[in-house]
């Protein structure tokens, strides 16, 4: 009597294969995908949230930052004026013109950084309202450095 005939074994497919255990990569994937969704389904309100409040907020930075401009404006062009005439008063104590000085350095800074903060602004609230990831994700580095800018000229 013949021995009975046994599968033969190949390289990467064991005898498990036969018993219908495998664990299928699509499986895997689709139940990764399914957790993913329900996750964020989830949080979807807190999301939402968080989008409109960074929606509010750029709002208001760009708003806070017009106003600032205007009145940076004015009171550089009063200092033009007056910075040279107070310079040439004795009266004039030279730490109230060092202050007045410093005044138009700072809103000086304030009007040369109105262009890039200003589009720095629209696009991230653009990106905030496409929900276009990689507008938003572009201008962190510069919401940053504006932030440092502002803090720089904060007085001590």
């Amino acid at each position: 009597m013949p021995a009975p005939a046994r599968p033969i074994a190949r390289p990467g497919i064991g005898a498990a294969t036969n018993a219908g255990s495998v664990v299928k990569f699509s499986d895997q994937l689709t139940k990764s995908v399914t957790d993913v969704a329900k996750i964020i389904e989830q949080h979807k309100g807190m999301i939402d949230s968080i989008q409109e409040i960074a929606l509010e907020l750029t709002t208001s930075i760009g708003t806070l930052h017009t106003l600032t401009v205007k009145y940076a404006r004015t009171a550089n062009a009063i200092l033009d004026v007056l910075l040279p005439i107070i310079k040439t008063l004795p009266i004039i104590p030279k730490n109230v013109t060092q202050m007045l000085v410093n005044l138009e350095v700072t809103t000086q800074k304030i009007i040369d950084n109105e262009v890039s903060t200003s589009r720095t602004i629209t696009d991230v609230q653009s990106g905030l309202r496409t929900g276009d990831v990689n507008k938003i994700k572009g201008h962190a580095g510069q919401l940053q450095a504006v932030t440092k800018t502002l803090t720089a000229m904060l007085p001590k």
